[in-house]
């Protein structure tokens, strides 16, 4: 267990906080499969501040999530304050997390994201404006660098840590690698050693076993799960317990990944909206099926779906085949 801040996890694996992914629904579905922390998608502090109606639904919290890191992204002191500010008083954010590592150009180029990785002292300027203008803990999500040439993390951390950041969840590849290669490990456990708050390792975790070994390798307080949790919330679960007891849950039955497929696509309908959601729904309900056998042909149709009722069916369909295809496959051994 770990605290950041007054708040207490109830166990060392959090969600990671993935754009266009992490909305309320789908950080309550992982919620309920035990993850000790969720992280909200990164919202930026002008939309905020311009009080832009689509920011103001991703600041929606349902209570059942809880505890919730809220990040906020952008690359001016003043600004990024008043967004924290505005997060301190008008959600229940347990924690307000800044974001330092996205690498998509178009936020980089407003010097926010992982643009900040290059500097050190302003890392320490804005997130000690942030930490004084709020009461909540401020943590900071962050690469190990911009590129092989700029690897400051160990400093970056040390100024977060020396601003008054609670935490600071380490992602170990640069912006350059962007999601390709492989994470730098030895890097994270450079920076939990180099500074005394807590240090959540991101990158590469797959399986559970890989949660344990980073645990073990790093000697990290958490360990951060991101494109892993796609579809696969019994990856969180499955971790959990394999911390806990040692003991490797099996993987779920098509009929157990459907119905909480089903599950998170009514919770975003609550949130967004039928259109809307059917819309997002589709990619998720493609990182459900991955791995099924026989998914391709129901990955294309799921495309071509508007309604609720529509996705429904076909996953109903799929999972009623599935269950035969298996039956006979028994059967015949």
């Amino acid at each position: 267990m770990f605290k950041i801040g007054d708040i207490q996890m109830k166990n060392r694996v959090v969600l990671a906080p993935m754009a266009g992914v992490c909305n309320s629904a789908f950080r309550l579905t992982v919620k309920e499969f035990g993850a000790g922390l969720v992280c909200a998608e990164m919202v930026s502090d002008k939309a905020i501040l311009y009080n832009n109606a689509k920011t103001m639904g991703m600041l929606y919290i349902d209570e059942r999530e809880k505890p919730l890191s809220l990040q906020i992204f952008g690359g001016k002191k003043d600004t990024l304050v008043e967004a924290a500010k505005f997060v301190e008083k008008n959600t229940t954010a347990d924690i307000i997390d800044i974001n330092m590592g996205c690498p998509v150009p178009k936020i980089t180029k407003c010097d926010a994201g992982a643009r900040w990785l290059l500097d050190p002292d302003k890392i320490y300027d804005m997130v000690s404006a942030v930490v004084d203008a709020v009461e909540k803990p401020v943590t900071v999500k962050m690469r190990m660098g911009w590129d092989d040439e700029h690897i400051y993390a160990v400093r970056n951390a040390q100024a977060v840590e020396r601003a008054g950041g609670k935490a600071v969840a380490l992602h170990g590849r640069t912006r350059v690698q962007m999601y390709e290669g492989t994470a730098n490990w030895d890097i994270i456990k450079e920076v939990k050693q180099s500074v005394n708050i807590p240090v959540i390792g991101n990158g590469d975790v797959q399986t559970p076993q890989d949660a344990k070994r980073m645990l073990d390798e790093t000697g990290v307080d958490g360990v951060m799960i991101g494109r892993a949790a796609l579809g696969n919330p019994w990856m969180i679960y499955r971790t959990v317990q394999y911390l806990d007891t040692g003991e490797l849950i099996g993987e779920p039955s098509v009929r157990e990944k459907m119905e909480v497929c089903k599950l998170h696509l009514d919770r975003l309908i609550a949130l967004k909206g039928e259109t809307v959601a059917v819309r997002e729904m589709r990619k998720h309900a493609a990182w459900y099926l991955k791995g099924i056998r026989g998914n391709a042909i129901v990955r294309n149709a799921i495309n071509t779906m508007d309604t609720r009722d529509e996705l429904v069916n076909l996953l109903d369909e799929f999972t009623l085949e599935a269950e035969a295809k298996q039956q006979n496959s028994i059967q015949a051994g």
